[in-house]
């Protein structure tokens, strides 16, 4: 079993920056960060692979989020910099086992384990 607890979500002006974190628990394959502002679909937003660390982001975050993960503390990260008041959502970082899935791999379809969620509100 898989549990996710995340963190460090707030208030922040436009231009200001953020860092998210998600503890893990239990053995995951791939972990990523998702948001859903109301009104709007989940979106992934950044993803890394557990062992090979490799990442990929959304277009809209590109540039401005980092994913990082580090193992001794089994915590993932989300750097988020140059904020945007569309960057305003609750946040929530999934997890899954699977080493296959032939779907996209920001689907919330992919991950079976989420968290509880942190709230990011960037102001104007």
């Amino acid at each position: 079993q898989v549990q996710l607890v995340e963190s460090g979500g707030g208030s922040v002006q436009a231009g200001g920056s953020l860092r998210l974190s998600c503890v893990v628990s239990g053995y995951t394959y791939i972990r990523a960060w998702f948001r859903q502002a109301p009104g709007k679909e989940r979106e992934g937003v950044a993803r890394i692979y557990t062992t090979s660390g490799s990442t990929s982001y959304a277009d809209s975050v590109k540039g401005r989020f980092t994913i990082s993960q580090d193992a001794a503390k089994n915590t993932v990260y989300l750097q988020m910099n140059s904020l945007k008041p569309e960057d305003s959502a609750m946040y929530y970082c999934a997890a899954d086992q699977r080493t296959y899935y032939s779907g996209d791999r920001f689907s919330s379809d992919r991950y079976n384990y989420w968290g509880q969620g942190t709230q990011v509100t960037v102001s104007s």
